[in-house]
């Protein structure tokens, strides 16, 4: 059974949510479709310092806030995983992994990224075992024991500094021998006690005693030299990929997998937007998200409504 509307958000992260806020205040009926809990990396996140008019907020309120506001106006919240979009001529077609397909007018994608993988042995068998990739989410089972994260971004610093709120040390592996993060997160990290910095390493295998995380194997990048760390916990922060597995066939992305559009969020196909942090650009925040969101419904509602 297909059900139709004018407007289906796939993803309902900050840019899906503001999507769906712009438009259903408009008239549109619209649907936000989500295979997991809304919000998307705003709740993974401890604190959010860089958002307009609030000096420190909870990520996970934030998003609470954000959800509440998004279905204010009528938006309907539907659960699916989206496995393909097909480009009709006057509804396009969203087919999820259940079977159900979704037709719509106007199509935004807002479906993020995923954590990417070290990718060496152990790792795989040992996600939810030691290995995490969201720190706010398993930060309390690591409670005073000692712990690596790998990677020297800003998110990886960021939560670096938010699991010496539990951890006995943190032990921060970098390949470089500088960080890639804002000059602010690394004097914080610098300057916290618990944090150990451990530069020009690679992870090359975790450690495992059958049942859970008990080290790790580094290398030296110069000497090629190998040591084992004892660690009871693995956070990889290494970057990320987009959702966009989906979208293959319809020319819409880049050799990356991120969506290109153009000034008005809108791909080469008619109809289907992109928003947030699938879009190939710059700068990824959740200021830059919303913005994505607002200008991709204000436009697919201008097309829909004959503007």
């Amino acid at each position: 059974m297909e059900q139709r509307y004018d407007l289906v958000i796939v993803g309902a992260g900050p840019a899906g949510m503001t999507a769906a806020i712009y438009g259903s205040r408009a008239g549109l009926n619209t649907a936000m479709l989500e295979m997991g809990a809304p919000g998307g990396k705003l709740i993974k996140t401890n604190e959010i310092s860089n958002w307009p008019g609030i000096i420190g907020t909870n990520g996970a309120n934030l998003a609470s806030d954000m959800f509440a506001h998004s279905t204010a106006f009528g938006a309907e919240y539907l659960y699916g995983n989206v496995t393909k979009i097909e480009d009709g001529e006057e509804y396009k077609k969203i087919i999820c992994e259940d079977g159900t397909i979704y037709e719509a007018k106007a199509v935004i994608v807002a479906t993020g990224t995923n954590e990417r993988m070290m990718n060496i042995p152990g790792e795989a068998e040992n996600i939810g075992r030691g290995v995490s990739f969201c720190a706010v989410c398993d930060g309390a089972f690591f409670r005073n024991k000692e712990v690596c994260v790998i990677g020297g971004g800003n998110s990886a610093l960021e939560e670096a500094n938010y699991l010496t709120q539990m951890v006995d040390k943190v032990n921060i592996i970098i390949r470089r021998d500088v960080f890639r993060a804002d000059e602010i997160v690394q004097e914080q990290v610098k300057k916290n006690p618990k944090i150990n910095i451990i530069t020009k390493h690679v992870p090359v295998k975790v450690i495992d005693d059958g049942t859970r995380v008990t080290g790790l194997v580094i290398r030296n990048v110069d000497t090629n030299e190998e040591t084992t760390m004892d660690t009871n916990g693995i956070f990889p922060y290494i970057g990320l990929d987009p959702s966009t597995s989906f979208l293959e066939g319809l020319a819409v992305l880049d050799e990356r997998g991120y969506m290109v559009v153009d000034e008005n969020c809108e791909t080469a196909v008619k109809g289907i937007y992109g928003a947030g942090d699938v879009v190939a650009k710059k700068l990824r925040q959740v200021v830059t998200a919303t913005s994505d969101g607002a200008i991709a419904a204000q436009h697919a509602f201008h097309q829909i409504k004959g503007i």
